[in-house]
């Protein structure tokens, strides 16, 4: 069985449940929401969760998303990150007769009791993971910029390309999406857009670092610290919180911290099969609109 499913077994001592979830969202300034957050706990304790972000403001993409979202939570929770991420996008593979159907980006992660993290994404919501100590960025954006960066591009002229997806859950393929694992006692945090573009890397980590410990609280600061730009535009904004459940520590044990985490250490940022990173002058960027205020 590959690590990317899950498993009935019972959970490793000491776990005391399901991971703890908590999620927040605030509609942006062109329209109705098209973001969406789902939860799903499975009878075994395994908890999935997903933020699904919708391209445009179109009724359709509004009233989708949240099907999206419940598609991924529910297929992951009993298959794994990569199916949940898959099924979800099949539902809008096919882009309608004008060739213009719904289109979104996603991230799931799958959280069983007793084993490490399994998540899973496409297009630019972003998965963090906080282990006590640093928040670690374990996505990479489906974006034209992110792609030329990693060719050597310089970095003051691919700005402008952030806001093209080179890779939307419509054209989620098991060769063109991502799965990474993280550390079963790591914070796990998703973001739409509308958060990690609006805060900085620091003041996302300062919040983090204020409200690890309590999930809901996190959620709610996130959203809440997104503020419109110079031309008054702010972007829909979600974040999702998957805490890891209890650990009760035995008398004499070692204290969690840098020492205790090193054996976990070795697995952060260890990708699933991953295709290598496509030239600069990759041609798939074919039908979805670039992100931003034209969206």
């Amino acid at each position: 069985m590959s690590a990317s499913q899950t498993s009935s077994t019972d959970p490793a001592p000491g776990v005391t449940g399901p991971a703890v979830t908590a999620a927040a969202s605030r509609p942006g300034t062109d329209g109705e929401s098209a973001d969406a957050a789902a939860v799903y706990v499975a009878a075994d304790g395994t908890t999935a969760a997903a933020v699904v972000d919708g391209i445009g403001h179109a009724p359709a993409t509004v009233a989708l998303a949240p099907v999206l979202a419940e598609v991924a939570v529910r297929t992951g929770a009993v298959r794994g990150a990569l199916a949940g991420l898959l099924n979800a996008g099949l539902l809008i593979a096919d882009r309608g007769p004008d060739g213009h159907g719904p289109n979104a980006v996603a991230a799931l992660a799958v959280s069983t009791p007793g084993r490490d993290t399994v998540a899973a994404w496409a297009g630019d919501c972003r998965i963090h993971g906080f282990d006590g100590i640093r928040l670690h960025r374990y996505s990479t954006d489906h974006t034209v910029g992110e792609q030329l960066r990693r060719n050597g591009v310089p970095w003051e002229l691919v700005a402008e390309h952030d806001a093209w997806l080179r890779v939307t859950l419509a054209q989620a393929t098991p060769a063109s999406v991502y799965e990474v694992v993280i550390p079963a006692d790591e914070l796990v945090l998703l973001t739409s857009d509308g958060v990690h573009d609006q805060l900085d890397p620091d003041s996302l980590e300062s919040l983090v670092r204020e409200h690890h410990d309590a999930p809901q609280a996190l959620a709610d600061a996130l959203v809440a610290a997104v503020r419109s730009d110079d031309d008054g535009y702010r972007d829909d904004a979600t974040a999702l919180v998957l805490a890891p459940p209890t650990r009760p520590q035995p008398p004499g044990s070692e204290p969690r911290g840098a020492a205790a985490r090193q054996p976990a250490d070795a697995l952060r940022g260890r990708l699933r099969p991953t295709p290598a990173p496509a030239p600069a002058t990759h041609r798939s960027v074919t039908g979805p609109a670039p992100r931003g205020r034209v969206r």
